[in-house]
Formats: structure tokens, sequence, C-alpha cells
């Protein structure tokens, strides 16, 4: 996983991920745990992933985004690779105070990969370069 995240929290997700490889169970085995290193953003994550909120946005020359829909029916982009949600909650909570690791919606996203449950979508390079200004465009 191309994150930012401790070796803790990835450590964990390898452990979704195997077990969701080998028995397709769900997360109750790993609630305790994604609460206790994620906080208060590990239940709304899990709810995005069950409501099948996360979309892996690719172009043809292999740029990936996740796009994801929020429970206030807002669509954030949001980058595994260098672990950023377009989000408020994500500039202030983990940017500016530094109190969480991540936002319900980067989480959403690493549990959707572990469990495979990103929806897919596949774009061509000029609409993914419009999803990604148009991101731009709402912050400025």
């Amino acid at each position: 996983m191309d994150s930012t995240l401790p070796a803790v929290a990835e450590e964990l997700l390898k452990e979704i991920k195997k077990a969701f490889k080998e028995t397709s169970h769900g997360t109750d085995t790993f609630s305790f745990r994604l609460k206790f290193i994620f906080g208060p953003c590990a239940v709304p994550a899990l709810d995005l992933v069950d409501q099948r909120s996360v979309t892996r946005v690719t172009s043809p020359s292999g740029r990936t985004a996740y796009q994801v829909l929020g429970s206030s029916g807002k669509l954030y982009t949001c980058y595994s690779s260098c672990h950023f949600c377009t989000c408020p909650a994500f500039g202030f909570t983990v940017l500016q105070k530094s109190e969480s690791l991540l936002c319900k919606h980067i989480l959403a996203v690493y549990l959707s990969q572990a469990m495979g449950a990103c929806q897919e979508l596949t774009v061509s390079e000029e609409q993914l370069t419009n999803i990604l200004l148009a991101d731009e465009e709402d912050e400025g």
C-alpha cells in the first residue's frame, strides 16, 4: 500500500486484505482495532464502504484517483498515493490540527482497496484532468 500511514495502521490494513482474500468475511473481527487506530472516523468509513461509495477512477495512462461520495452527498477526490483528501475535515483535523491520521474518506478508500469493494470507472485523460481541476476550482 502506497501511503504515509504508521506501520501499525499499514499492518492492520494488510491483515484485513488477507482476511478478505481468504474468507470474504466482514470487518467485525477488526472493528475494535480499526476504532483504536483510526478513532472516530472508523465507523463512518466502514459505512461508506458498505454503501459502495468509493470509486476508483483510472485513465488510459494509468493515472488513478478515488472519488468518495460523502455522507453529505458531496463527492470528494482522494489520492491514496499521497494520502490526501479534498474534504474540509482532512484539511482541518489532519493537516492543521494533527488530531487524526486521516479522514473517513481516505480510510474508506484504504478499506475498499483491502476488501476489494471499490467501484471501477475508466475515463479519458481529459475527463480525469477535469475531475482534478474541478476540485481546485471548488477550493479557490
